[in-house]
């Protein structure tokens, strides 16, 4: 009967544990754990092809509208791109909660969210500097936030890319560093055209747009178009 009773105490433990893990919220480390060894192999091609050290030192992700696709560059070096499976809005930057616009800017990922609603998730630094301050300037106050670049292939504000692009990118991020880690969010590809603008659009909007060009310039588009890309930036190199 003791013997018993101790195997039924274990089980309940046990069944215990299971239940809180199951219902434990998971931590980055156990994205990493779950889902790294799959996406470093998936990136893996790409970076070699680079000839560029993964993880990286410094790490930037162009966000083009129009174009629907996320480049990643790497320590200076193009690396592959994503197609973006949904975006809501139009041209122009987020100007107040609720307009439905993905934010145009200079960004950073402040941080990462391995308990997304959309499998993986990304924080954008909206509302940045230059955000705020011209939201003081047209007495604007609800400026809205919490935007994400996650999985999934739906969005409100956001920039969705699907399950399998988020983990590589999630896991991308994580191991080379948010602080090392650009964010430039461009209503088009500015260095092949000029701005995509809108009627209504704000005055000092040609104000944001020399600056994201500016920042643009550091990656060159022809090093986007060699003989291994299909239409603009999207890789041939391994199937998804």
């Amino acid at each position: 009967m003791i013997a018993i009773a101790i195997l039924l105490v274990v089980a309940g433990v046990s069944a215990f544990i299971a239940v809180y893990r199951a219902r434990a919220p998971r931590t980055v480390a156990d994205v990493l754990a779950k889902y790294g060894p799959d996406a470093r192999a998936r990136l893996k091609p790409f970076f070699d092809r680079a000839k560029v050290q993964y993880p990286s030192k410094r790490l930037a992700l162009l966000v083009f509208k129009q174009e629907k696709r996320v480049a990643v560059w790497a320590d200076g070096h193009y690396i592959r791109a994503y197609p973006i499976l949904a975006a809501s809005g139009h041209a122009g930057p987020k100007l107040r909660e609720g307009d439905y616009q993905v934010p145009e800017g200079l960004y950073r990922i402040e941080w990462l969210n391995p308990n997304s609603s959309y499998h993986l998730s990304m924080r954008v630094s909206y509302p940045n500097a230059f955000d705020r301050r011209m939201a003081v300037r047209e007495n604007r106050t609800r400026l809205g936030g919490d935007i994400f670049m996650h999985g999934n292939a739906v969005s409100i504000g956001c920039v969705a890319i699907g399950d399998r692009a988020i983990e590589e990118l999630f896991t991308l991020v994580a191991e080379t560093g948010t602080s090392r880690t650009k964010l430039i969010i461009a209503p088009n590809d500015l260095r092949a055209r000029g701005a995509v603008l809108y009627e209504g659009a704000p005055l000092w909007i040609a104000e944001l747009y020399r600056t994201i060009a500016a920042a643009l310039t550091e990656f060159p588009l022809w090093m986007e178009s060699d003989s291994t890309i299909g239409v603009r930036g999207m890789s041939k190199v391994a199937p998804r």
